[in-house]
């Protein structure tokens, strides 16, 4: 509608798009969008259409496109101006309601566009054509092939290892995001060359992230990003996302060092989405806002003050020298905490032992969490988005067998059947649901993180019915979005009608859909033995080829789909009862372990492809190590399945 009255007024569009925890966002909306002379303006002269990043970023991806190809850099919110059939022309972020530091006022680039597209109408259609070609290039990426082999591994692990902040850990300057996709992939590159300096640099970050102020030190969970070098003052939004990944990145480094520090910081993440983001009904929320009665970070920061009132004088001292708490502050006159001093370095200061401050410690805590609970809390974006469920069942459902947490694996299958009773609608997927679900189809992504989270479902509970939805899900996705000529997937459907139909590869700050449908493929190839997945799979590494090793931050997931293709994949079959002792045994020496490419399956003789043909002895179970389908001879006991494994992982 708001299409067909831009050509019908002739008018340029204003496309704003945001989020509901983007602080900036919502400072634009109350500094100008609201201001009725502002809001005359823009209704008088053009078509406004306000668009959510989350439920349609097939729209943000054109747009940020565009926007970063005009001006070289982008963000949100976005502002992009474009002609009636949606071709961009003009575009930026934040405008002020006051010219300021460069940028111009927001009611003067209105007067400037609209006079632009009334007086100099052609130069406007001519910019706009070149930039919607300039977008479609950008979108499709056509670079030669390559070799698919280890030395493109090599090659992206040097350039990526080239970024790392050896000082703080992570990559790059400020502002810092926590690229769990990246950590992930280089926790791959150590275990298959043996690279030291790759973990080195994985168990920095996650050390000094833990450590920050970006982590919530009293309700668990990551904020979005820092704004520092060091991980201290974070962007204060959380997102589900992020806590997906990164718990997920925790994990497997617990399972590669068995650093507790790590197991810690993932049982305090994911009871944190358990706990603050998981619907009555099963779905995840979205994100929890970045301020607090339109303070940011309000809900967060202390004093000391508000300590003593809280503690008492004596746990006030420990808690602001654990915590890093202090008159002048960190942030605004106020202190984030952060995991400033260890137990030792407290006691030493205040003339205790190690073993009192420890004591105090968790009591401390959950009294501030109590205090802080008081708090008017940041507002929540109660939007349930099928991808990012996908991360989060895919999340719990990893974690859960290997922490030992069964309630995070019935939160996982909740999650799953919420998605699939009331987001499965006449054999599509939609992308949200809020008091009901949305009329906006799902896109490549929100099926290529649910087949990956119902594959994880299915090697933590053997039940069939996971990989049966997980396979109706791929021959969803492949009627929907496979480009048949260039291989790999689009991200929308065909009959989304935009600009261009996008076809993206980069993974940032979440996987691409293309990414994730590869992995999910080459994963279902392992379990299955169905060769029609494998065929599927390869098309993304053949449409990024040689950019594989050139931008390795952002084809991470995409080159952990590709260390696992190359592997080659460790199939383990467990043929015997789920839940029986034997199996369970067996299952535990599988998890305590690092296995980054391994796929396990276990149950019945043929119940799936990599169990056919693998029997159990009389009344126990065999587990088969195998690749390629080809398997070593059995073996019956937990023990011997270890020893196995060590033998393989050689």
């Amino acid at each position: 509608d708001a299409l067909e009255r831009a050509v019908r007024e002739d008018k340029p569009l204003l496309i704003s798009i945001g989020y509901s925890a983007c602080h900036w966002c919502h400072v634009m909306a109350h500094e100008s969008f609201e201001d009725p002379a502002v809001a005359a303006i823009m209704n008088e002269r053009f078509v406004n259409i306000k668009v959510d990043r989350e439920e349609r970023p097939d729209v943000d991806a054109i747009y940020m496109e565009a926007v970063q190809g005009m001006t070289g850099r982008g963000g949100w919110p976005l502002n992009v101006f474009a002609t009636p059939d949606g071709k961009p022309f003009f575009g930026g972020t934040y405008f002020p309601p006051v010219g300021r530091s460069g940028l111009p006022a927001w009611h003067q680039v209105l007067e400037g566009v609209s006079e632009a597209y009334r007086d100099r109408r052609n130069e406007v259609i001519e910019s706009a054509n070149g930039i919607a070609e300039y977008v479609r290039r950008a979108q499709n990426i056509d670079a030669p092939t390559g070799d698919l082999d280890v030395d493109t591994l090599v090659s992206a692990a040097g350039a990526a290892m080239q970024q790392v902040d050896w000082v703080h850990g992570g990559f790059g300057a400020a502002p810092k995001f926590p690229q769990p996709l990246g950590l992930d992939w280089l926790l791959r590159v150590w275990k298959r060359f043996g690279n030291e300096d790759a973990l080195a640099a994985v168990r920095l970050t996650l050390d000094r992230m833990a450590r920050g102020g970006i982590y919530d030190h009293l309700g668990g969970g990551f904020h979005r990003y820092s704004v520092d070098a060091a991980w201290v003052v974070p962007h204060f939004e959380k997102m589900l996302y992020d806590n997906a990944l990164l718990a997920r990145v925790y994990l497997h480094a617990f399972q590669a060092t068995g650093d507790a520090r790590y197991r810690r910081v993932v049982e305090e993440t994911l009871d944190y989405l358990v706990r603050e983001m998981q619907d009555p009904l099963g779905g995840f929320y979205s994100a929890e806002d970045a301020d607090t009665e339109g303070v940011e970070g309000k809900f967060y920061v202390w004093t000391p003050e508000e300590l003593e009132r809280v503690l008492g004088p004596n746990d006030a001292r420990i808690a602001m020298l654990r915590f890093g708490v202090t008159p002048q502050g960190n942030f605004e006159g106020a202190s984030i905490l952060t995991d400033a001093a260890s137990p030792a370095e407290t006691a030493a200061d205040l003339d205790m032992t190690e073993a009192e401050v420890v004591d105090r410690l968790p009591a401390i805590r959950a009294r501030l969490d109590a205090a802080r609970s008081r708090r008017v809390t940041p507002g929540k974006d109660t939007k349930i988005l099928a991808a990012w469920n996908g991360l989060a069942i895919r999340a719990l459902a990893e974690a859960g067998p290997v922490l030992g947490r069964p309630d995070w694996l019935e939160a996982a299958e909740r999650a799953a059947r919420f998605v699939l009773d009331h987001m499965w609608l006449e054999g599509q997927l939609v992308r949200s649901y809020r008091d009901g679900p949305s009329d906006v189809h799902a896109f490549l992504e929100d099926y290529s993180f649910l087949i990956e989270s119902l594959i994880g479902l299915y090697e933590a509970t053997f039940k069939t019915e996971s990989l049966a939805e997980a396979e109706r899900l791929v021959a969803a996705m492949v009627a929907t979005f496979q480009d048949r000529e260039g291989g790999a997937f689009f991200d929308s459907r065909a009959d989304d009608h935009l600009v261009i139909r996008p076809r993206s590869f980069f993974d940032n700050p979440v996987p691409s859909g293309n990414s994730a449908a590869t992995f999910a493929l080459l994963r279902l190839h392992a379990l299955t033995g169905r060769g029609e997945y494998l065929d599927q799979a390869l098309g993304a590494f053949y449409a990024v080829g040689e950019f594989l090793p050139r931008a390795p931050l952002g084809f991470a997931h995409l080159l952990s789909a590709l260390d696992f293709y190359l592997g080659p994949p460790m199939q383990i079959a467990i043929a015997g009862v789920p839940g029986s002792a034997d199996v369970g045994a067996m299952l535990t020496e599988v998890r305590e372990r690092y296995l980054p490419n391994a796929v396990v399956a276990a149950g019945e003789s043929g119940s799936i492809g990599l169990l056919e043909g693998r029997t159990e002895t009389g009344g126990g179970a065999r587990a088969y190590v195998c690749r390629h389908f080809a398997c070593d001879l059995p073996v019956t006991t937990g023990s011997d399945l270890g020893a196995r494994l060590d033998g393989h992982n050689e």
